[in-house]
């Protein structure tokens, strides 16, 4: 049972991910954590251009969106599982499945399986 509940938690997270647009997915994030956190996540220098992602200004390169999309699929797992609050605390806090990384910055240095793992993990109670 506990294993088919969590199948249904990603697949509500995947889903709800996929049917964002990267602007409403910027807004999301930067209204979550800050323009400064959402800059570092993306991989980009200016934090000002999170601000013109969420207005539908212009666009984040691949790589930028990619590590947007995961951080918000995570995020929503996790808070499936609990509340935003702890959701948000597990994202930024240091995770010891991440070598005591936060999951935002793992996200940003790319691991995007081993967050989803550690997320699962937190989930599962195992961590």
């Amino acid at each position: 049972m506990q294993i088919q509940r969590e199948t249904a938690a990603e697949a509500r997270a995947h889903r709800d991910t996929a049917q964002q647009s990267i602007a409403d997915i910027a807004r999301f994030l930067q209204e979550t954590f800050s323009q400064r956190i959402v800059a570092m996540v993306a991989g980009i220098e200016d934090p000002k251009q999170v601000g013109k992602w969420c207005k539908s200004q212009n666009a984040p390169r691949f790589d930028s969106e990619v590590r947007l999309r995961t951080a918000y699929q995570v995020f929503k797992l996790v808070e499936g599982g609990e509340n935003c609050h702890i959701a948000r605390a597990w994202m930024i806090g240091m995770n010891p499945q991440l070598e005591d990384c936060s999951p935002l910055q793992a996200i940003a240095d790319d691991h995007f399986k081993e967050v989803m793992t550690a997320a699962r993990s937190y989930l599962q109670g195992d961590l």
